[in-house]
């Protein structure tokens, strides 16, 4: 069972770690930031801070036709772990593959969405611990605040809907508020952690009893158009979780009485979990 750390011991670990690791340079989340900013501004995409009752959110939005729908782009995990057993001090991703994604979407209105605790200073976070980067990542709260914000997002286009991208671990995320929504258009993930508690078997490592399984809601997203994309060389997360999600949301049920089936699996190939999706998303979102 893996220990956590407590709030105030987080952010008194996190000072000593800025003070003794990057002596000249700072800390890694303000050079992540500024990594960001570097993806978003070619795609003149605006950081901007959304506060919802759970947290303190950073999202990168470029609103430019109010009469047109919104893609929303959902962060993966980021840096939630640094070993095996070892939680990260700090989730605000390396690379912000779902950002990158984002930049490379040319349609009016784009705006992505990072998670809880990620590139929004701690001090505007004190909820913010290491289970909400691990066993909590996908726990109801979670999942209000980002529905929450992502409300506050829509209402800039009135009447219009909205296209969720979610990568990796923004995937689960994705699929949680979409069964939550009446607006959302389609469901577009990438590398989609769609069922945890059959990737946390197949890594043999700790269920999460206090989160969401996206795969539990598939049948309430079951009309909602969506297609995800997974890769044969994705030893995280294997093309089987996008087929199993596929196939959930075309079981019948309450919410699926017919069987319908929108829900469309695409692997590809030659891409690790974590590698330059981005170079391809402009093509894919054809």
């Amino acid at each position: 069972m893996k220990a956590y750390f407590s709030a105030g011991s987080w952010t008194a670990s996190i000072l000593l770690a800025c003070v003794f690791t990057f002596p000249l340079g700072g800390c890694a989340g303000l050079d992540r930031t500024a990594h960001a900013d570097s993806l978003a501004a070619p795609a003149h995409l605006q950081r901007e801070q959304i506060v919802t009752a759970g947290f303190v959110l950073t999202a990168y939005t470029r609103i430019s036709q109010p009469g047109a729908p919104i893609d929303l782009y959902i962060e993966g995990d980021g840096l939630s772990w640094v070993t095996r057993s070892q939680p990260s001090l700090d989730p605000t991703p390396r690379e912000a593959t779902g950002l990158a994604m984002a930049a490379a979407d040319s349609a009016p209105n784009v705006v992505y969405l990072a998670r809880p605790c990620q590139f929004t200073p701690m001090d505007a976070n004190p909820r913010c611990g290491i289970p909400y980067w691990t066993a909590r990542r996908f726990a109801p709260d979670v999942v209000a605040s980002m529905n929450e914000a992502i409300s506050r997002i829509v209402a800039r286009t009135p009447g219009q809907r909205v296209n969720l991208i979610g990568y990796s671990g923004g995937a689960a995320i994705a699929v949680l508020v979409a069964a939550q929504r009446d607006d959302v258009a389609s469901i577009r993930t990438v590398a989609g952690n769609l069922d945890d508690e059959y990737i946390n078997r197949i890594h043999g490592v700790s269920a999460m009893p206090d989160s969401l399984n996206p795969i539990d809601f598939a049948a309430r997203v079951a009309a909602i158009p969506q297609i995800h994309f997974s890769s044969a060389q994705d030893r995280i997360v294997p093309p089987e979780v996008a087929r199993r999600f596929s196939q959930a949301a075309g079981a019948v049920s309450p919410f699926n009485a017919s069987g319908l089936r929108c829900a469309k699996v695409r692997v590809l190939t030659g891409l690790a979990h974590d590698g330059d999706w981005a170079s391809r998303w402009s093509g894919l979102l054809q």
